[in-house]
This record gives structure tokens, C-alpha cells and sequence, in this order.
């Protein structure tokens, strides 16, 4: 028991000023920040990026830019917001291109990772099918020295029957040849 109490004072006090070190992270959970989950955050990025990459939002940012462009060149002096240089788009085009960059590497980073696991999955069936693929040639090879070798056996016993019944036709010979000597004439 003390020494889980010793674990949490240690975790939750704070130490006292001279024994903070720069190169350990602080204990203390910082709240000041929303740390959005990086499943969530990452799915995000990836349907932005994807909709950044789609015809529509071309066609959304071009129709966007000639309306912008259009109203302030064309409109009353009264009613133009974005003077002569076009200020105002430009740093509106400046903080999408700050944030879409970001975005997009992340959904990159993502499809990365999502084809190296499936590189890793085919890499794995790849090497299964190889073994698999070397133990039926290895099975196969065996099979065809088994026909060989009945193949021989029966040519041999094709041979060996041939043989046995030329014997037989030859001892039939010597029998009948020795019925004939040992018969009188």
C-alpha cells in the first residue's frame, strides 16, 4: 500500500522547481489544448484531402475566385471589400494552402501505413504460396519417381513372364525330346 501512495504523490505532486528536468516530459496534463483522438482526426484529414481532389471543389474554388475577383472589380467603390491587389483572397488562399498541406501529408502518412500492413499481409501469403508451391513440386517429383518405378517393375515382369515362358517352352522341349530318346524305335 505505500508504495502505491509513494507512486501517486510522485506522479500527481508537484516536484519542487530545482529537480524539473527539460529532457523528461512533465507529469502534469496539460488541458489548455483539445488533443482530438488521431483515428478521428486522421479520418478527417483523409476526406479532406479526398474532397480537395475532387471536380466539385475545383469547380467550387474557381466559381469562388471569378465571383471574388468579379464583385471587386466590377462593384460600386462603396461596396468593393477587397481592393485593387486582391489582399484579402490571397491570404484567404495562403491559410487554406497552411492548413490543406498539413491535412493532406497526414492522409498520406495514413495510406502509407495502410499499404505497408498490406504489403506485409501479401509479403506473408506470397511466401506461404511459395512454400506451398515447393512442397507440391517436391510431391510431385516423388510421384513421378513411384510411376517410374512401376513402370520398371512392370516392364520386369513383363520381361520375367516373357522369360519363365520361354523357359517353359524349352523345358517342354527337353521333355518331349527325352520321351523321344528314351522311346525305342
Amino acid at each position: 500500500m505505500d508504495r502505491i501512495i509513494s507512486r501517486l504523490h510522485q506522479r500527481f505532486v508537484k516536484r519542487p522547481h530545482d529537480t524539473w528536468r527539460l529532457d523528461e516530459p512533465s507529469m502534469r496534463s496539460s488541458r489548455l489544448f483539445v488533443r482530438p483522438r488521431p483515428d478521428t482526426f486522421g479520418r478527417f484529414a483523409e476526406s479532406f484531402a479526398r474532397f480537395m481532389g475532387t471536380g466539385q471543389f475545383l469547380v467550387g474554388m474557381s466559381m469562388f475566385v471569378v465571383v471574388w475577383i468579379s464583385w471587386n472589380l466590377l462593384a460600386p467603390g462603396s461596396l468593393k471589400f477587397d481592393p485593387a491587389w486582391f489582399i484579402l483572397l490571397n491570404l484567404i488562399f495562403s491559410t487554406q494552402a497552411s492548413y490543406a498541406a498539413p491535412l493532406i501529408l497526414l492522409a498520406q502518412n495514413r495510406q502509407d501505413d495502410r499499404d505497408r500492413a498490406a504489403l506485409q499481409v501479401d509479403r506473408s501469403r506470397d511466401e506461404r504460396n511459395l512454400a506451398d508451391t515447393e512442397f507440391l513440386t517436391r510431391e510431385v517429383a516423388s510421384l513421378q519417381l513411384m510411376l517410374a518405378e512401376m513402370r520398371m517393375r512392370d516392364t520386369a515382369r513383363a520381361e520375367l513372364r516373357r522369360v519363365a515362358d520361354e523357359l517353359g517352352t524349352i523345358r517342354d522341349d527337353i521333355q518331349r525330346l527325352r520321351t523321344e530318346v528314351s522311346t525305342p524305335r
